[in-house]
């Protein structure tokens, strides 16, 4: 049968369901995945689906895909994605496929794949595409089992982490599949939880999982004002990226997020590598330079994030879209319900409140982040023309699209991974250097692309980040 090969993305696999991603394609993908296990001699795999109404019957037509081609499956039914990549190392498989929308619209749906601890990216997921339509798939007889791995996440989650001081915290889960989890993992940490949409249902009907989008935090923030809660805490569609809200129901960056976490990693472990995406503040390489660590600015995307961490044996990460990744005490992967409970032992420490907390690693001046609608094919043209001017003296960076760093300033401009779109932004020192970095940026775009439509007030001076008048992110 054809397969679409535009599901095949740089991250993982996603598509809608049943228009280019149905049981059929799901098995066919996962024969391809186990074929590419046994190449890696990787013989068992574990697998888990998230909320959305498409899951169950994805994660059984993978299944029988990963059968067909010979592995064994581990099944843990109905999972947040970081406790699938949880259950590759408490199982030992190495090995997972997670069926996950992430925070996409409710008819999407694909695959996040790990492999002999390695999440595929690039040419490695086009490769499933390949051994499908090269019909190179290999034929066997796995066999399947299922297991329950929710205790044995809680109880290593809470592991070595004390609450110190009670925290009454509002979780907003947007009906997504982490709600269950995370809800009883706070109580059994001490603290007071006020759950709000932590119930499972994949029509979304109180707003979509996304916590990057400003009106998907309204409601979190209300109840934080109103309750009188310590913190707010946000998780999207599949649980491995989180978003804060402060007491006073501002939202935390997560350029400030990092920056904690960051902090708190280099006063004790002097020295150790921290991996951000080209995304990130400047502030960030600042403070990790100035306590000692070594910084280490990467691609964007989870997969690629991952990878480097491995690469480098760096100790934490984080991206600017809010996945955070700890391999001290932990695994090295993407988990918003762990990062809570490191942010709240962090908080718990200090009588400081959240607001407190953070105000040291407060924002700069700088754009939200904005998309452009282009093409795909002229998105990544109009990189290479921008590689052609001569931005001196600033220091030009392309190891994923553009960013050129001037002594006040910034900007970067890159070819989003998943859509038809150019995504930018800008951050300085100062407000005025704000503006004249956002007119070179613009008037750059403009001598390329004469008609190009750049989003009403994309470059007005923003002191905050990505929360504000940025209604229409997708994803990175």
């Amino acid at each position: 049968m054809s397969i679409n090969p535009a599901i095949f993305r740089a991250y993982d696999i996603r598509g809608t369901y049943p228009l280019n991603l149905n049981n059929e394609t799901a098995k066919l993908i996962g024969q391809a995945i186990g074929s590419e296990a046994l190449n890696r001699q990787q013989s068992t795999i574990c697998v888990g689906y998230d909320g959305r109404l498409s899951s169950p019957v994805l994660s059984d037509a993978l299944i029988a895909g990963l059968l067909q081609s010979g592995v064994s499956v581990i099944d843990l039914g109905m999972v947040p994605t970081p406790v699938l990549y949880f259950a590759t190392h408490a199982l030992d498989t190495g090995s997972g496929v997670m069926i996950t929308g992430s925070h996409n619209p409710a008819d999407y749906n694909g695959c996040k794949i790990m492999l002999g601890g390695h999440t595929l990216s690039g040419d490695e997921i086009t490769g499933l595409y390949h051994r499908i339509t090269s019909g190179d798939l290999a034929e066997g007889t796995g066999t399947l089992t299922q297991q329950d791995i929710k205790v044995l996440y809680h109880d290593r989650v809470l592991k070595n982490h004390i609450l110190q001081r009670s925290l009454k915290v509002v979780v907003d889960c947007g009906n997504g599949i982490p709600g269950p989890w995370i809800t009883p993992l706070l109580k059994a940490f001490g603290c007071q939880v006020i759950p709000l949409y932590c119930d499972v249902d994949g029509h979304f009907p109180n707003h979509h999982p996304d916590p990057e989008k400003a009106e998907n935090l309204v409601d979190l923030i209300t109840e934080v004002q109103q309750s009188g809660a310590d913190i707010g805490l946000a998780l999207d569609g599949d649980g491995d990226r989180l978003v804060v809200v402060d007491n006073q129901g501002k939202v935390i960056t997560p350029d400030q997020l990092i920056c904690l976490f960051a902090q708190d990693l280099l006063q004790r472990h002097p020295g150790s590598k921290i991996v951000y995406d080209v995304k990130c503040s400047i502030t960030l390489p600042r403070l990790i330079d100035q306590l000692g660590g070594q910084s280490d600015m990467w691609c964007c995307g989870h997969s690629m994030i991952k990878n480097r961490m491995q690469q480098t044996k760096a100790m934490f990460g984080g991206e600017f879209s809010g996945h955070l990744f700890f391999a001290e005490q932990w695994y090295g992967f993407d988990d918003g319900l762990y990062a809570a409970v490191r942010l709240l032992e962090l908080l718990g420490r200090t009588d400081l409140t959240v607001a407190e907390l953070f105000h040291p690693f407060a924002p700069l001046p700088s754009t939200p982040m904005i998309h452009i609608p282009v093409t795909d094919e002229s998105k990544f043209e109009i990189i290479e023309q921008f590689r052609e001017f001569d931005f001196a003296p600033a220091n030009v960076y392309s190891i994923d699209g553009l960013r050129v760093e001037y002594p006040d300033g910034w900007f970067g401009l890159r070819p989003s991974n998943t859509t038809p779109m150019l995504t930018l932004r800008v951050e300085a020192l100062t407000s005025s250097a704000l503006v004249r970095i956002s007119a070179l940026l613009e008037e750059k775009l403009k001598s390329i692309i004469p008609d190009l439509q750049i989003p009403e007030l994309a470059f007005t001076n923003y002191t905050t980040s990505i929360y504000r008048e940025d209604t229409n992110a997708t994803d990175t």
